[in-house]
C-alpha cells in the first residue's frame, strides 16, 4: 500500500532552529524561558500537523442530516483555517521580534537583555492563551468526534511529533514528580508500539476497510495524549491538575492502549487475524523490512516481560511464558542482529516466521491478567501450546545451520555446589525461627525440607572425593542439587509473592532422592571408610604466602639490565622500547621491576604506569597517566573530559624527562591516541610496552626492534620453583629429582612454574610424582600447556575456594579489584562459610590468602600495614576464569551491547556481570533472567546520567536478586522505588541524586551491605534503619566533596541503640553535641568516618566529642572538622585526620585546625599502628615531648604547613614506613629516622628540595652502616 506523504510547514522547524541557537549565548540569562519555549512550539507543531492534514469523516451523512450539519461544517473549517493562521503567524514572528528586541537592547545597553526576556515570556503567554482559548476541550472533541487524518503515514508522523514532546517531557526531570515521570515514559514507550503495530500490518498486506479501525482509534489515543500532555506542562504547578492528569494518562494507558479492554483487544485480534491470512505480502517485502517486524517483536516481547514482572502466577504457567519469551525473543534476534542469517533461510520458513509474528501478537493480546494467576483458558493454552512447538521447531531448523544461536539447556550451576545448599539451609533456619508473615508456607513444612537436606548435605559431605570415580554417586549427586536448587527458586519465589506449585512437590521429591542416597551409600560405605583409613599424607605448606607483581623472578636478572639499558642510554630522542612475548612470560615482572629499580626512579623526572589490555579508551589510558604523576585526586581527572585531560598531560610532561610504560597492549591504537599528549623535548624520554604481539614494535616506530624475553632455563625453573615453595629453606632430598622434573615439564614458563609451585604446596608429598606426569603428557603448545596448569590448579583447589575463584574472573581483565568490595561480595553471595568464632570476613580473608598461596591470586596494592587492598589476577588466569565461570553455569559476562543483543542462552542464568554497556542498551536487549541473582555493571566512565532508569530498568524483572550493583549508572533525582521490593537483596550499590533515603528501605530485612554513592551533600537516614538488623555495613560517596550520613536528632534519649551497624559514615551535624549523643546509639562500629559539617555555630568551637566508649573502634577518619578534639577509644588501631580531603585547599582554613602540642593524646594511645595528618594541624614546628607512638607502624603526613620536625629513634620503636606528601614548607625532618631498626620505606612526594636530600642522605648512612634494606622513593616537583 502506498502511502502518500505530507509534510508539517517548514516555520515551526526554523523557529526551533533559531531557539536552539539562542539557548547558548543567551544561557546564562534565561536558558529556562528560552528552552521552554522550545517545548511550547513543539505543542504547537503537533497540533499543526494534525489539524492540517485532518479531514471531515462520514461525509455522506451530511445530506441526511441537512442545513445545520452543513452550517456546523463550514463553522468548524472557518475556525480550524482561523487557529491555523493564528499558530503560523505566532511562531513565524519568534525569529524576527526576538532579533529586533537583541538589537534593541544592544543600543539601549541593558546588559541584562531584559528586551529578549519580555519578548520570551510574551510569546510563552500567547501559546498557553491559544490552547485555552482555541485548541480547547471542546475543539478536541470536535476533532475526535467528525475528523480523522485516514492516511497511515500520517498517523505514524503524528505519532513521532508527539514522542518528541514526551522526550523534552522527559528530560524536564525536576519539573515533575516521580510518579508523572514514570507515566510520560510508559506513554512515549506505548506510543512507539502503536506506531510499530501499524508499520507491521501494513507490511503484512492489511489496508483499507480492515486497517480503518486500528488508525482510527491509535489516532484518538494520541489526540487524548496530547491533549492531556498539554494540560500537564501548562498546568505543572497546580498540584491538584497534575494529580488529574496523571489519572487521566493511567487511564488512558490501561482502557485505551493496553489489550485490556475487549474492545480494544478485539481492533488488535483483528487486525492481527487479517494480516495472518493476507496474500498481499510475500517474503521479499519482509527481508527488506525486517527491521520493521523486529521492532513490533520488540514491542510483544516488553508485553511478555510485563506480564511476568508484573503478576503471580503457578509454575507452570510461568515455566510456559518463559519459554515463549524465549523463543520470541529468538525470531527478534534473528530478524535485527543477524539479518544475513535470516535472508539465508528457505522462503517456506520465512514464512512460517511471518505467521508465527502474527500469531504471537494474538496469543499474547488474548491473554488475561486474572486468568493467568490461576490457569489458562482452554482455548488460549492450545494456542500457546502449539505456538510453541512452531517457535520451537523454528529455532531447531536455524540451529542446523547455525548452531551458536541455539539456546542453552537449564542446568542447575555446578560450581559451589555444596555451599550452595549450607546457604540455603541458613535461610530455612531463618525463616523457619521468624516471627514474621513472610511467606505462605507452613512452618512445618519448611521443618521437614530443612531436615532432609541437612542429610543430604551430610551424605554429599561423605562421598564428595568419591563422586567423580562412580558412575551412580555422581547420578546421585546431580538429583540432590537438582532438587535443593529448585527448592531455593520455589520458597525465595514464595517470599517475594509469586504463587508458585506447593511446597509438596518439592518435599515429595526431597525423600525420593533421599531414599535413593541411603541405597546406594550402603553399598559403598566400605569402600569409602578404607579410603579414609589408608589415606596418609604430608602437605607442604607454602612459605612464600603472598604473590605481588614486584615478586623476584629468578632468572631474569640479566633481562632487567638489558632493558634498563634501553631506557637509560641511547638517542636523546623521545624512543620507544618493546617487551614482547608469549602470555605468562614474564612481560609485566620484568617491565615492574625496571619501573621500580632506584637508578631508573633517579634518571627519570616522572615516570607513569598504564595498564591497557583489551578493552580501554582514550580518557581511560589519560586518566591512568595523569594519576600517577599529577598531584590531585583521581577523581577530579575522571570528571574532565578528553582535550582537558590531553592538554594537561602535556604540560605536565613538557620539559621533563618521563618514562612511560604501557602494559598489555594490543593494538596501535592507544599509541595514536596518547602520542599527542607525550611531548619530546630530545632529553632522553622513553615510552614501554609490553605485548604479546611481535609486529606492533613496527607499528609503534618502523626502527624499533622488539626485545624478546627468553624463557627460563630448566635450573631457572627449578631454583623459582624452589623459592616459591621453600622461600630460603631447602628442598627435602627426597622430592628433588621428581621436583626437577616437574621444573623441565613448566617450558621455561614463569607463570607455570608459580602456579605448579601453588599446587605443590598445598598437595600432599607422594602426589608430586602424579603432578609431574600431569604435565608431562599436555601439549607442547605453551599457551595451551599453561592453560592446562590452570585446569590442574583448579581441580586441586578445595570446593569452596572454586567460586571464589571464578568470581574473581567477572572484574575486568588488568583491573585491580578492591578486596573489600570483593569480600563483601563474596560474602553476599553465600561462598563463604561460618566458622565459629571467626567473623565471615575473617573467614573471606583466609580464601582470598589461600588463593594467593596458591599463585593464583596477584597482590598488587598492600594496606599501610599488613593486609591487602587491592588484588588481580594475571590475564590467562582470568582468560581461564571466564571460559570455566561460562562452562559451569557459574556466571556470565557480556562486554557490551552486542553481546547483550544476540545473548540467547538459558534464563536460568545465576549471575550476570555488564561491561560498558548502558541501562538502555539492557532494556533494549529484552533480556529476562526471571531467576537471576546477581547484576553487577562495570563502567570507565565516572559520572553516566541514565534520564528514566529507574522506570526503564525493571527491577521487578529480577525479584530473586541477591546483590545489585550499578556501578557509574546515575538513576537521576529519585531513590529507585521497585529496589525496596528485593526482599532478597544482600548487597546494594547506587548512584543517584538524592538527600535522603525512603523509610521503605527497611524492606530490605535482609541487606548487609549498602553503599551510595551521591554528587553532593549529606544523606539522610530514616528511623526504619534502626531495624535493619543484618544491615552491617554502610557507604556513602560523593563525587564533588566529602559527604555522609545524617541520622535523625529526634527522641535520641529513648530511641534503641544500632547495634549490627560495623562500617559507618556519619556526618557531625549539625552540632557536635548532637553529634556526640548519635555516637552513642553505635556502640558495636569498628570503621567509622566521620564528616564535618557545613553549619557549626560559634559555640561549636573548641568542644572535645568522647569516642573513648567505643570500645570496638578500630579505623577512624576524621574530614572536614573545624576545631574539634576528640578523646579517642584506646584500642582503635588507625587514625586519619583530614581538613579537607583535595590538596592545595587546606590554607584557607587555617583557624580550624589543632595545634601540635593536642598530637599528645594521640601518640599515647597504646594500640595505634596507622597515622595519617592531612592539613590537619598549624604550626611550623613539630617537636615531640615525652609521649610516644608505642605501635605505630605508618606514618603519613600531607599537606601541613611544618617547617621543622624534631625527633628520636625512641619516638616512633616500630616504625616501618613513613610517606611525607605536599609539605612544601618541610626543611628539616629527624636524622635518626634511618637509625629505627623496623624502618623498612621513605616515600617523599612534593616536598621542599631540602627534604629529599636528607631523606637520601639517610639512606647513604644506612648503605655505609651496611643496611640496604632501607627503600626511598622520591617524587619531586616537576615543572608545568
Amino acid at each position: 500500500m502506498e502511502m502518500p506523504f505530507i509534510s508539517t510547514t517548514s516555520y515551526f522547524d526554523l523557529a526551533l532552529d533559531y531557539l536552539e541557537w539562542c539557548d547558548y549565548p543567551f544561557s546564562k540569562y534565561f536558558s529556562s524561558d528560552i528552552r521552554n519555549l522550545m517545548m511550547e512550539v513543539g505543542l504547537l507543531k503537533t497540533f499543526d500537523l494534525y489539524m492540517r492534514n485532518c479531514r471531515r469523516r462520514n461525509h455522506g451523512m451530511v445530506l441526511e442530516h441537512g442545513q445545520e450539519e452543513k452550517a456546523n461544517t463550514k463553522s468548524d473549517r472557518v475556525r480550524r483555517s482561523i487557529i491555523l493562521f493564528t499558530m503560523q503567524d505566532l511562531v513565524t514572528r519568534i525569529q524576527h521580534d526576538l532579533h529586533s528586541a537583541y538589537l534593541r537592547d544592544m543600543q539601549s545597553g541593558a546588559s541584562d537583555f531584559s528586551g529578549i526576556e519580555g519578548e520570551l515570556i510574551g510569546f510563552r503567554e500567547d501559546i498557553e492563551l491559544l490552547f485555552e482559548k482555541d485548541i480547547n476541550e471542546s475543539w478536541t472533541n470536535i476533532l475526535l468526534g467528525h475528523y480523522s487524518l485516514g492516511d497511515a503515514r500520517l498517523v505514524t508522523d503524528f505519532i513521532d511529533s508527539l514522542s518528541e514532546n514526551l522526550e523534552y517531557l522527559l528530560y524536564r526531570d525536576h519539573e515533575f514528580g516521580e510518579a508523572f515521570h514514570y507515566l510520560i515514559h510508559t506513554l512515549k514507550e506505548k506510543l512507539m508500539f502503536l506506531k510499530s503495530f501499524i508499520c507491521f500490518v501494513i507490511l503484512q498486506g492489511v489496508q483499507g476497510e480492515q486497517l480503518i479501525d486500528l488508525l482510527i482509534h491509535i489516532e484518538v489515543v494520541a489526540i487524548k495524549a496530547a491533549r492531556l500532555i498539554f494540560i500537564s506542562w501548562f498546568e505543572r504547578d497546580d498540584e491538584e491538575v497534575c494529580n488529574e492528569m496523571q489519572f487521566e494518562i493511567s487511564q488512558l494507558l490501561r482502557e485505551k492502549i493496553d489489550p485490556v479492554d475487549p474492545q480494544v483487544k478485539e481492533t488488535y485480534i483483528h487486525v492481527l487475524t487479517a494480516s495472518k491470512l493476507s496474500r498481499s505480502s510475500h517474503n521479499l517485502a519482509l527481508e527488506e523490512n525486517k527491521n520493521l517486524v523486529a521492532k513490533f517483536i520488540v514491542c510483544l516481547l516488553d508485553y511478555i516481560m510485563d506480564l511476568i514482572s508484573h503478576n503471580s502466577f503457578l509454575v507452570p504457567v510461568k515455566d510456559q511464558m518463559l519459554k515463549f519469551h524465549q523463543g520470541v525473543r529468538f525470531l527478534s534476534i534473528l530478524l535485527s542482529q543477524q539479518q544475513e542469517r535470516f535472508n539465508e533461510l528457505h522462503d517456506e520458513l520465512k514464512d512460517l516466521i511471518r505467521i508465527v509474528v502474527c500469531d504471537a501478537g494474538i496469543v499474547i493480546f488474548s491473554l488475561s491478567v486474572n486468568e493467568m494467576k490461576i490457569s489458562l483458558a482452554k482455548e488460549t493454552d492450545l494456542e500457546l501450546f502449539h505456538l510453541l512447538k512452531v517457535l520451537e521447531f523454528i529455532m531447531g531448523e536455524v540451529t542446523q545451520i547455525y548452531p551458536v544461536t541455539s539456546p542453552s539447556p537449564f542446568r542447575f550451576p555446578r560450581s559451589n555446589e555444596l555451599g550452595s545448599i549450607d546457604f540455603l539451609l541458613e535461610n530455612l533456619e531463618e525463616l523457619a525461627c521468624s516471627e514474621h508473615d513472610l511467606v505462605t508456607l507452613p512452618k512445618d513444612q519448611i521443618l521437614t525440607v530443612q531436615e532432609d537436606l541437612i542429610f543430604l548435605r551430610s551424605f554429599l559431605q561423605n562421598v564428595v572425593e568419591q563422586r567423580n570415580q562412580n558412575e551412580k554417586l555422581q547420578d546421585v549427586w546431580n538429583h540432590v542439587m537438582g532438587v535443593a536448587y529448585k527448592a531455593e527458586l520455589v520458597i525465595d519465589s514464595v517470599v517475594v509473592g509469586d504463587k508458585p506449585e506447593c511446597l509438596d512437590t518439592i518435599a515429595g521429591d526431597i525423600k525420593l532422592v533421599k531414599t535413593e542416597a541411603l541405597e546406594i551409600y550402603d553399598s559403598i560405605r566400605h569402600d569409602i571408610e578404607a579410603q579414609r583409613v589408608t589415606k596418609n599424607f604430608i602437605c607442604i605448606k607454602s612459605q612464600h604466602n603472598t604473590l605481588g607483581l614486584n615478586d623476584v623472578l629468578v632468572g631474569l636478572d640479566d633481562e632487567v639490565k638489558t632493558m634498563m639499558d634501553k631506557i637509560t642510554r641511547g638517542s636523546k630522542l623521545l624512543d620507544i622500547v618493546s617487551i614482547v612475548g608469549m602470555p605468562g612470560l614474564g612481560k609485566t615482572a620484568v617491565a615492574s621491576k625496571v619501573f621500580s629499580d632506584s637508578l631508573v626512579l633517579g634518571h627519570f623526572h616522572i615516570c607513569a604506569w598504564c595498564i591497557v589490555s583489551q578493552v580501554y579508551s582514550k580518557h581511560n589510558l589519560l586518566v591512568q597517566i595523569l594519576g600517577c604523576i599529577a598531584s590531585g585526586r583521581c577523581d577530579q581527572y575522571l570528571n574532565m573530559n578528553e582535550d582537558d585531560l590531553a592538554e594537561k598531560l602535556y604540560k605536565c610532561l613538557k620539559g621533563n624527562r618521563y618514562l612511560i610504560i604501557l602494559d598489555d597492549v594490543w593494538d596501535i591504537e592507544p599509541w595514536n591516541l596518547s602520542k599527542p599528549s607525550l611531548p619530546d623535548d630530545a632529553n632522553g624520554s622513553r615510552i614501554l610496552f609490553t605485548s604479546r604481539f611481535h609486529n606492533l614494535s613496527s607499528q609503534f616506530k618502523e626502527d624499533c626492534t622488539p626485545h624478546h624475553l627468553r624463557q627460563l632455563t630448566d635450573e631457572e625453573s627449578w631454583a623459582l620453583l624452589q623459592t616459591k615453595i621453600f622461600d630460603k629453606e631447602v628442598c627435602p632430598p627426597a622430592l628433588r629429582v621428581v621436583g626437577k622434573q616437574i621444573a623441565k615439564n613448566c617450558r621455561g614458563l614463569p607463570l607455570t612454574v608459580i602456579l605448579v609451585a601453588g599446587i605443590l604446596s598445598n598437595v600432599e608429598e607422594d602426589c608430586w610424582e602424579e603432578v609431574a606426569t600431569s604435565l608431562s603428557s599436555r601439549s607442547v603448545i605453551e599457551t595451551e600447556h599453561c592453560m592446562k596448569t590452570l585446569e590442574l590448579s583448579y581441580n586441586h583447589l578445595p570446593d569452596y575456594l572454586k567460586p571464589c575463584l571464578l568470581y574473581l574472573g567477572a572484574f575486568q581483565e588488568d583491573q585491580d579489584i578492591p578486596v573489600r568490595k570483593l569480600k563483601l561480595l563474596w560474602i553476599s553471595e553465600g561462598f563463604v562459610r561460618k566458622t565459629e568464632p571467626s567473623d565471615l570476613e575473617d573467614v573471606a580473608d583466609g580464601y582470598l590468602t589461600d588463593l594467593i598461596t596458591r599463585s593464583l591470586v596477584m597482590v598488587t596494592l598492600q594496606r599501610s600495614v599488613g593486609g591487602i587492598k587491592a588484588c588481580r589476577i594475571h590475564d590467562l588466569v582470568h582468560e581461564f576464569c571466564v571460559e570455566k565461570a561460562k562452562e559451569e553455569r557459574f556466571l556470565q559476562i557480556l562486554p557490551g551491547y552486542t553481546e547483550l543483543s544476540t545473548y540467547n542462552g538459558s534464563y536460568n542464568t545465576d549471575r550476570f556481570f555488564i561491561y560498558t554497556a548502558t541501562e538502555e542498551e539492557l532494556k533494549d536487549s529484552r533480556l529476562f533472567f526471571p531467576n537471576l541473582r546477581s547484576l553487577i555493571w562495570f563502567s570507565n566512565h565516572h559520572w553516566k546520567f541514565v534520564l528514566y532508569g529507574v522506570y526503564s530498568f525493571r527491577f521487578k524483572m529480577f525479584k530473586l536478586l541477591r546483590v545489585l550493583d550499578l556501578g557509574k549508572l546515575c538513576l537521576g533525582s529519585y531513590f529507585p522505588r521497585e529496589v525496596v521490593l528485593l526482599v532478597h537483596l544482600r548487597y546494594l550499590t547506587i548512584q543517584c541524586y538524592i538527600n535522603s533515603i525512603p523509610s521503605s528501605i527497611a524492606n530490605l530485612s535482609r541487606l548487609e551491605t549498602f553503599i551510595i554513592k551521591v554528587y553532593d551533600g549529606n544523606v539522610g537516614l530514616p528511623d526504619t534503619i534502626r531495624s535493619m538488623k543484618k544491615l552491617r555495613h554502610l557507604y556513602v560517596e560523593g563525587i564533588l566533596s566529602p559527604v555522609a550520613f545524617s541520622l535523625s536528632s529526634d527522641d535520641l534519649e529513648v530511641s534503641q541503640d544500632i547495634y549490627h551497624f560495623e562500617t559507618f559514615t556519619l556526618a557531625v551535624d549539625p552540632s557536635p553535641q548532637i553529634f556526640q549523643k548519635i555516637l552513642t546509639k553505635l556502640p558495636s562500629i569498628r570503621r567509622l568516618k566521620c564528616v564535618g559539617g557545613r553549619r557549626y555555630s560559634a559555640e561549636s568551637f573548641d568542644r572535645i566529642i568522647k569516642l573513648d566508649f567505643l570500645s570496638q573502634l578500630e579505623s577512624l577518619k576524621v574530614v572536614s572538622f573545624q576545631r574539634v578534639e576528640f578523646a579517642f577509644p584506646l584500642n582503635l588501631r588507625k587514625l586519619t585526620l583530614s581538613l579537607l580531603n583535595a590538596p592545595g585547599l587546606h590554607t584557607r582554613f587555617e583557624q580550624n585546625k589543632l595545634p601540635w602540642n593536642k598530637i599528645s593524646a594521640i601518640a599515647e594511645l597504646p594500640n595505634l599502628e596507622v597515622l595519617k595528618l592531612s592539613g590537619a594541624f598549624v604550626g611550623e614546628t613539630w617537636e615531640m615531648g615525652e609521649g610516644t607512638f608505642p605501635k605505630l607502624r605508618f606514618l603519613k603526613l600531607a599537606y601541613l604547613d611544618i617547617v621543622r620536625w624534631t625527633a628520636s629513634c625512641d619516638d616512633f620503636p616500630p616504625l616501618q614506613k613513613l610517606v611525607l606528601e605536599g609539605c612544601a614548607k618541610l626543611e628539616d625532618v629527624p636524622s635518626c629516622l634511618g637509625d629505627i631498626p623496623t624502618i623498612e620505606v621513605i616515600e617523599v612526594k612534593w616536598c621542599h628540595k631540602s627534604t629529599a636530600s636528607l631523606v637520601k642522605q639517610i639512606q647513604e648512612q644506612q648503605m655505609d652502616m651496611g643496611n640496604e634494606c632501607l627503600k626511598i622513593f622520591i617524587q619531586e616537583n616537576f615543572k608545568i
